[in-house]
């Protein structure tokens, strides 16, 4: 088990040294180069450390236990640096290393009170001894902080893709699908450690290290995977003014604004002609604020046009006219020598899988299907 957490230890350094070689990076590379730093080094000191601290410092396991209150409040920043449209880190997110900070103050003051420390202990070898309540209360607060910034990060990640399809006519490289998949399985295997942890503190089954040993195989793991995808993972609003894009959810978003019903009539015509005429649809990287800056409006009143006179969102607005536009040139002479996969390209998409999700959720069919159905 060792080896395999020195390995994990190993992968979190190389990637980080990896991430520093990387141009340009953004807030969210920083982010994670300060988090697989901390967890190398985590990864790499329970391997060569946590059995001493278990025999000769056990009321410092109890300091090292707490690290694992960090874990949320790094992901909490990656995922903040990665979904706001600003990039910043703000003050008040340092308040997330709170309960960190302040189970290693009780620590600290513990240790000038000897009689209050040896009830201190992660292993229970003595079964008469009942550790303190602020002790318990702070092993508490670090077994649900993993459960609670887990859900939290999925809520974040299910706005995000309310914000992609109101911004963004792609999703490849932008969805964070590896990050939501990767929470959900980190966080239901490590939910259901903590559970077993739990148990061992308030029943006294199972060993400290059979607990200790799970998390930090999950944690190896979620080391590698994270490193790898976060490596590739590039900013997700990398162009444009912040306050060009639309954050809001659909139904608050237009409370109050100032677009009359003859002005959201005819924002939509000049769109309409606007796609007819120019077919912005066939640049692949088109965007809200981009499209929104070609027609010389506004982007939440483009925003609102869209969802509310034409009740459907950025996303599937754009795909629609591909979808058509690539109908339209199956059959054309002048596309006789492309694939369809070719035709889809030169239509805007940017990828196959994109392409064929996009295609059937629109005709029911593949595009396969829809060629032999409608041309032999």
């Amino acid at each position: 088990m060792t080896t395999i957490f020195l390995i994990a230890a190993f992968n979190a350094l190389f990637f980080t040294f990896l991430l520093l070689q990387k141009k340009p990076k953004g807030v969210h590379d920083r982010v994670l180069i300060i988090w697989l730093l901390y967890l190398g080094l985590y990864t790499g000191a329970y391997a060569l450390l946590f059995d001493k601290l278990y025999d000769q410092y056990p009321l410092w396991t109890g300091s090292f236990i707490s690290l694992l209150t960090l874990h949320g409040p790094f992901l909490f920043l990656y995922l903040s640096s990665l979904t706001r449209i600003s990039h910043k880190i703000r003050r008040i997110d340092f308040l997330h290393f709170l309960p960190f900070l302040l189970f290693n103050i009780f620590l600290l003051v513990a240790t000038f009170i000897p009689d209050y420390s040896t009830r201190i202990r992660m292993d229970y070898i003595d079964t008469h001894i009942h550790p303190p309540f602020l002790f318990l209360m702070f092993l508490a607060i670090t077994a649900l902080s993993g459960p609670v910034y887990f859900a939290y990060a999925l809520r974040l990640l299910k706005n995000l893709d309310i914000t992609i399809y109101n911004n963004f006519s792609y999703s490849e490289s932008i969805n964070l699908e590896w990050l939501k998949k990767l929470i959900f399985i980190f966080g239901t295997v490590w939910t259901i450690l903590i559970g077993v942890t739990s148990l061992h503190h308030v029943f006294h089954l199972f060993s400290m290290h059979f607990c200790t040993d799970g998390l930090f195989l999950s944690l190896a793991i979620f080391i590698i995977l994270a490193g790898y995808f976060g490596l590739k993972q590039q900013e997700i609003f990398r162009s444009h003014s912040p306050e060009k894009f639309i954050t809001e959810q659909k139904k608050k978003k237009y409370s109050g604004s100032p677009l009359s019903e003859a002005e959201a009539k005819q924002i939509a015509e000049k769109l309409s002609g606007y796609m007819n005429r120019e077919k912005p649809y066939l640049n692949p990287d088109l965007n809200l604020p981009r499209l929104a800056e070609e027609l010389g409006i506004k982007s939440h009143h483009l925003s609102q046009v869209i969802n509310d006179k034409l009740e459907t969102n950025f996303f599937e607005y754009i795909n629609h006219y591909r979808v058509e536009e690539v109908k339209a040139n199956i059959n054309n002479p002048d596309y006789s020598n492309y694939s369809i996969l070719g035709i889809a390209f030169e239509s805007g998409f940017n990828s196959k899988s994109a392409f064929n999700r996009v295609f059937k959720n629109i005709t029911g069919d593949t595009p396969t299907q829809y060629k032999k159905a409608h041309f032999g």
